[in-house]
């Protein structure tokens, strides 16, 4: 379990910022240091098991049905990336606790860092590739947060939403991919999936695969051409610059690319696809550094440069060119977090990172001197530091490589060009700032504080003692993750700054004389570069936004033109076209089952339901006509259930119906007195075409499905009704019993539905005119008497009723939705009969209060389910023998059903009742509507 603990202590810690508040800074950052050191501790615990040969798992059953597992495991590369993202996360925190201002959120911004940290942690340990992915996107989620930490700036603002956009892209496209890995594979757990290379390299749809996940992968690490997000997310702080855009968030997809090697590589489609756009993004990155004003500027471009360097590896697939790519991981993370650091350190006792601004500083910050000349060194390949090393691997795989045939040489070449720019432009930076001319308006600065600088120069100090040490201080870390993703097919690494005159070491000179001749003619050539318009991403991505957004506003005002006519000849029509589709394949209409004769009945019930349907239409304009021709179909559907066996269809149908008629004469009360005049006789022809074809393939399709013998659950239930859910009443224990969650879920609904109207209605007034549309008043006696006495006598008859009926639900026809209705129907008529005032007098109940109990109890019926170790809404029933009245049988169930009645009682009475009880005979005045 110290996986999991490992994964949960930066996630978790994140908390521990909030709660110290804002207290003194070093008590602060002394706090956020504990989680990711806690996690460092409980990660070498699991040390000796990875060293033995073995591969630390935990796995915790989380959602089975989807496959998904809290899944963890411990291999050479996540052991790899877990280091670099707990190392050099603790290292920016005793950073970033001397950078930010004092008046900065810091609590918050050391919040988000854990928070980030935890999942990029989530990220290389996840056993399951479906887990990856949550926090693949939980990364993104963070980075946002952290690169648009000074919301106040526009740039920062701008930049973490150009971050989110392309990375959450990537990350749908990544989730597509995975989704296709599962469904090939049939797990998504990682073991099964790298075991399964054969499989899916044969599968049809692998192109496709690879394609998606190369899509998620490229657009996190920065690959053109969807690199140009990441010089713009520079207007985050720049300890989130050193941690996320060069040690962790970038590498994520370099990470996937070299976890799913295994299983995806070796072929031509990967190893193209990966060395093409890795090549065209190491070119790329490196030549826009070189021209590059903003010192943080140059370290994105040379990001992006080195992550296409690594990306390069990957698709030349050798077993010396992967493990040359994670060697390079571990070094370029060293030295750019350093570097990121140093360009803060600068920033920050400067007040400006322009090159052109700054220069002769090495005599005023000689430590800060110090550490950037070895960490440019170090990202310039210069020996005897660490980046030396990468360099030489780098040309001795692409020496090496077969994968372009005779245009292998041309690669090496681009290859040595590279490598040669990024001479000049470490030159550049490192020249620039503290050996150029001062300026004269520089003010006085001096080195920051010793343990600000610690950080950075325990960094360098790496780079150089990795450069001088590499068999003792990086050969059995990269050997173990190589191991990790190629097996038994891992080199042998002999790392050393001199093997002998080789032709990888002459490329190095020639790249080294020529970087030094690129830094000296770099005024000439950025005056050549400037005759070229170059365009910045931020606007374009902006303007691509804003014609999206347009393009989308345009559609949109297309089809929602406010006729809602037309919202339902649209759905309509789209249903009718993919039910058409559907016919269009069966060869025969009518099935191998025999038609049902007709009976005088069907045809007569067939016959109301027609006239009703026309009817309704017909007299639209006359609303109670049109409600009672309405009322006909309601009641013909009622009826065609008791024809067909279905008594508790047709109870709740008529229930229903009785509350709907209500419901609709209340709303219809409120709409515009005057109807709307006729329509033309043009769209009077196209409602009767929608209405044909839709009734012609509805009626189609249940002729097509009645006349076949077709698979159903329906003998399940009938056989496990009584053995299973001790009732009779199938409906019933299927509502209570087997689908009882999907219950549940509906009178929670209908519980939300219920308090948002009441909320919506509860000071509402609205004014009721003295009379119809026609001049006729309303009439005086708006509580007749006759109506008064029959709902004073029906009231104790029908709760007599809703209680026989919802106790014998479960064997007999009826249940809580039923009597539920039958309750509210009942209580309704006093409302109607009496009015608001007297009915709440004498029935002082407060409706949401009984919802809420009713949901409650249906609630509390599920978790009591717990306490005896069953899923949640487990039911059971036993039989029981009473004194005097025998043998009963009592069901949790039942409590579970009361529930439902008392939702559906307070539901239904906070909608009707209310919305009856709106409107006033006088006009309200703004201070009664306040």
């Amino acid at each position: 379990m110290s996986l999991l603990w490992t994964l949960l202590a930066p996630v978790a810690g994140s908390l521990l910022p909030l709660a110290a508040g804002r207290r003194n800074r070093r008590w602060l950052t002394l706090t956020a240091l504990i989680p990711p050191l806690l996690a460092l501790l409980l990660l070498s615990l699991t040390l000796p098991e990875l060293l033995a040969g073995g591969l630390p798992r935990v796995q915790l059953s989380w959602m089975p049905a989807l496959g998904l597992d809290l899944a963890l495991r411990l291999d050479g590369l996540s052991l790899l990336f877990a280091l670099l993202i707990l190392g050099l996360g603790s290292l920016i925190i005793v950073y970033a606790g001397h950078y930010l201002h004092r008046d900065e959120p810091d609590a918050r911004f050391f919040a988000y860092l854990l928070l980030f940290m935890g999942a990029m942690l989530g990220i290389v340990l996840s056993d399951n590739l479906l887990l990856l992915w949550l926090f693949w996107e939980l990364t993104g989620l963070a980075s946002f947060l952290l690169i648009g930490f000074w919301s106040r700036l526009s740039d920062a603002r701008r930049g973490a939403r150009m971050s989110l956009v392309v990375t959450s892209t990537g990350g749908l496209a990544l989730l597509a991919g995975i989704l296709l890995i599962g469904q090939e594979v049939g797990s998504l757990a990682l073991g099964d999936v790298l075991a399964a290379g054969e499989t899916l390299r044969a599968s049809s749809r692998y192109p496709l695969i690879v394609a998606l996940v190369l899509f998620g992968a490229f657009a996190k690490s920065a690959q053109f051409p969807l690199h140009f997000w990441l010089p713009h997310a520079m207007a985050a702080p720049t300890p989130v610059s050193a941690f996320l855009h060069s040690a962790t968030m970038v590498k994520a997809g370099v990470f996937l690319l070299a976890r799913l090697t295994p299983a995806l590589g070796d072929t031509s489609l990967w190893a193209l696809s990966l060395s093409l756009i890795g090549l065209a993004t190491l070119l790329y990155g490196a030549w826009f550094a070189l021209f590059e004003r903003d010192l943080k500027g140059i370290l994105a471009f040379s990001t992006i440069s080195h992550l296409g360097l690594i990306t390069l590896l990957l698709g030349l697939g050798s077993p010396l060119a992967i493990a040359a790519a994670l060697l390079h991981i571990l070094n370029h993370a060293l030295f750019k977090a350093a570097l990121f650091m140093s360009a803060g350190i600068i920033d920050h006792q400067t007040g400006t990172r322009d090159l052109q601004r700054l220069g002769g500083l090495a005599r005023a910050m000689p430590l800060t001197a110090t550490l950037t000349l070895m960490a440019t060194a170090a990202m310039a390949g210069l020996p005897p530091f660490n980046g030396f090393l990468s360099k030489e691997l780098l040309l001795a795989a692409t020496l090496d490589s077969r994968l372009f045939g005779g245009l292998g040489a041309a690669v090496t070449l681009l290859v040595g060009l590279a490598a040669l720019l990024s001479v000049g432009y470490s030159l550049r930076l490192a020249v620039g700032v503290f050996f150029g001319a001062g300026r004269p308006d520089e003010p006085a600065t001096h080195d920051p504080s010793r343990s600000m600088l610690a950080p950075g120069l325990l960094l360098a100090a790496l780079c150089l003692l990795i450069g001088l040490l590499p068999m003792t201080l990086a050969a059995p870390l990269v050997t173990l993750a190589s191991r990790a993703v190629q097996g038994s097919a891992t080199p042998t690494l002999d790392l050393a700054l001199w093997h002998g005159p080789s032709l990888p070491l002459a490329i190095s000179v020639v790249a080294v004389l020529g970087g030094l001749v690129a830094a000296l003619r770099q005024p000439q050539l950025a005056r050549i570069v400037a005759l070229f318009p170059r365009r910045d991403a931020r606007w374009l991505f902006e303007a691509g936004v804003i014609r999206l957004t347009k393009a989308s506003l345009w559609l949109t005002l297309r089809l929602e033109n406010g006729s809602l006519q037309r919202y339902l000849a649209l759905l309509l029509l789209t249903a009718v076209a993919m039910a058409g589709l559907g016919l269009a394949q069966v060869e025969r209409l009518t099935g191998e089952r025999g038609v049902q004769p007709l009976d005088g009945m069907l045809v007569l019930g067939a016959a109301l339901m027609v006239f009703g349907a026309v009817g309704s239409a017909l007299s639209h304009r006359w609303r109670l006509v049109s409600l009672l021709m309405l009322s006909v179909v309601g009641l013909s559907v009622a009826l065609t259930f008791v024809r067909f066996s279905a008594p508790d269809l047709a109870m709740t149908q008529l229930s229903v119906e009785v509350v709907s008629m209500i419901l609709l004469m209340l709303a219809l009360f409120f709409l515009p007195q005057r109807p709307p005049p006729w329509v033309s006789t043009r769209r009077i022809l196209r409602d009767l075409l929608v209405a044909g074809l839709c009734g012609l393939v509805v009626a189609s399709l249940n002729y097509a499905l009645l006349t076949r013998e077709t698979l159903s659950i329906a003998d399940f239930f009938l056989r496990e009704s009584v053995p299973g859910g001790g009732g009779g009443n199938v409906v019933n224990v299927i509502l209570v019993d087997f689908r009882g969650f999907d219950t549940f879920g509906e009178i929670t609904v209908l519980t939300l539905a219920g308090l948002a109207t009441y909320k919506l209605l509860n000071r509402m007034k609205l004014f009721m005119p003295a009379g119809n549309v026609e001049g006729i008043h309303w009439s005086r006696h708006r509580h007749p008497l006759i109506l008064a006495v029959i709902a004073q006598i029906l009231l104790p008859l029908a709760l007599l009723v809703s209680a026989y009926i919802f106790l014998r639900g479960h064997n007999q026809p009826g249940g809580g939705f039923i009597a539920g209705l039958i309750t509210a129907v009942a209580l309704l008529l006093q409302y109607l009969a009496r009015g608001y005032d007297w009915t709440r007098q004498r029935l002082p109940l407060s409706y949401p209060l009984v919802a809420v109990s009713g949901l409650a109890l249906a609630t509390a019926t599920g978790l009591a389910s717990w306490l005896f170790g069953y899923p949640f809404l487990t039911s059971t029933f036993g039989h029981f023998q009473l004194p005097l009245i025998g043998e009963l049988e009592l069901a949790s169930a039942l409590l579970f059903d009361l529930g439902v009645y008392l939702a559906v009682v307070g539901a239904t009475l906070m909608i009707l009742v209310n919305l009856g009880r709106v409107t006033t005979v006088h006009r309200p005045s703004i201070e009664e509507e306040n």
